[in-house]
């Protein structure tokens, strides 16, 4: 049976989806250079950080910023329009995917931080009606040069110097995650699904015409090739599904190892695991890449471009991810640098729906901070050098790489070969 949307958490799973998984209390957090990813001491919740950049004024004196679409809590001025965060996302991610959205009603749903949810075309036109401008809304591409600007421009600022305890805590915690979590040999990979055998066209098994008969050209049978023959011949979309749910599973555990992950409001651990658990399996993923052969090893299997051909997928999505893997693994990347990869993908602000964002901005600063301190101290020159700068461009082709896999994977036709986690990540 196909695995629910869900992680196994204390000793049974818990749903992906809207049901709340059970998760330890909120850990407290420092926001400092120094912050530690497991400490708790003299440290704030992120629930309770303030705004370094706000004057404090009486609640009863504050004006409410409320948004001009829902009427929730406005963050700010977002496309030309006070809004909510989740109104600001909604927006952003339909008009980027161009969907069309139908009213079921007559087209005048109230839009409200209750029924917001409820009807997207009247949420949509609300937006437009508002204010919200399309032409305001970056492309992924774009917003991923200007992270990666703008974090250059920290890390220059930033004094050189060997890793601190906190940066070495940090990536023996991420390492320690990695390892009982992921699986490069697949021993634990189990199919979730009936295997469905491939047939071939049995044409020695027909009867001769018999004499005086006239002969016409039988239609081949078509025969189940034999066990004992191709024992593992699958059909190969239940196969990359049934992988690709095995990779979001361990993700789901890995993240759930980070302590500071654990102590983030869980709405906020959905939203990160949703939006980057595509990004860091294509990371494990060339862990297992074989730059000799151009293949992806998970034990057993063996998988190439021409068999992501068989599944559905599209050159156009194809050769790109192929020469992404070969770039990343020519780097020659540690350990401790592919687990911090990891982390960066998982803890970014740019996720839909995060609520704590300006506290993720910083954990993910900080996880980029220890990446370029490692670098700079465990590659020396002229082995080192740009090799932080590449590994930047390669996480924003990352991102356009995950959008082009999203929309391929929503436009394969069957689309009842896929698990329901696999259905909830690339929903």
């Amino acid at each position: 049976m196909a695995p629910s949307l869900g992680a196994t958490i204390h000793g049974g799973t818990v749903p992906f989806g809207p049901i709340l998984w059970c998760h330890p209390p909120l850990m407290a957090l420092s926001l400092s250079p120094a912050m530690s990813l497991s400490s708790s001491s003299d440290l704030d919740s992120p629930r309770e950080q303030r705004c370094p950049n706000v004057t404090d004024v009486p609640e009863d004196l504050e004006e409410p910023k409320v948004c001009a679409v829902c009427g929730d809590r406005a963050t700010g001025y977002h496309f030309h329009v006070m809004s909510c965060e989740g109104c600001k996302g909604f927006f952003r991610r339909s008009i980027l995917k161009a969907v069309h959205y139908t009213c079921p009603f007559s087209q005048s749903c109230p839009i409200t931080k209750a029924k917001r949810r409820q009807c997207q075309a009247c949420r949509l036109q609300k937006c437009l009606d508002v204010g919200m401008r399309k032409d305001m809304i970056m492309s992924e591409e774009a917003v991923g040069r200007r992270r990666a600007l703008r974090l250059q421009r920290r890390l220059a600022k930033a004094q050189p110097g060997g890793l601190t305890e906190e940066q070495q805590e940090l990536i023996s915690i991420l390492i320690a995650a990695h390892k009982r979590t992921f699986d490069s040999s697949f021993s634990q990979f189990q199919h979730y699904q009936p295997a469905v055998r491939l047939c071939i066209p049995d044409l020695c098994s027909q009867s001769p015409p018999r004499s005086g008969v006239p002969s016409a050209s039988p239609a081949p049978q078509l025969n189940c090739l034999d066990e004992d023959v191709l024992p593992d011949v699958f059909s190969a979309l239940p196969l990359f599904a049934d992988i690709s749910t095995f990779m979001i599973q361990q993700i789901i555990k890995f993240a759930k190892e980070i302590p500071v992950f654990r102590g983030l409001p869980i709405e906020d651990q959905i939203s990160l695991l949703k939006g980057a658990a595509l990004g860091i399996s294509e990371i494990q993923f060339n862990m297992v890449f074989n730059e000799e052969t151009n293949a992806w090893e998970c034990g057993q299997h063996s998988f190439t471009i021409e068999d992501g051909v068989l599944v559905g997928f599209q050159q156009i999505y194809l050769e790109p991810a192929l020469k992404f893997h070969i770039n990343l693994k020519k780097l020659r990347l540690h350990e401790a640098e592919y687990v911090l990869l990891l982390a960066m993908l998982l803890f970014s602000p740019d996720h839909a729906s995060v609520t704590q964002r300006d506290f993720i901005d910083q954990l993910q600063e900080k996880v980029a901070l220890t990446l370029k301190s490692y670098i700079d101290h465990q590659h020396p020159m002229p082995e080192g050098r740009f090799l932080y700068a590449k590994l930047l461009l390669l996480l924003t082709e990352l991102q356009t790489l995950k959008m082009e896999n999203t929309r391929q994977i929503l436009h394969i036709q069957d689309l009842s070969s896929m698990t329901p986690l696999l259905s909830e990540i690339i929903s």
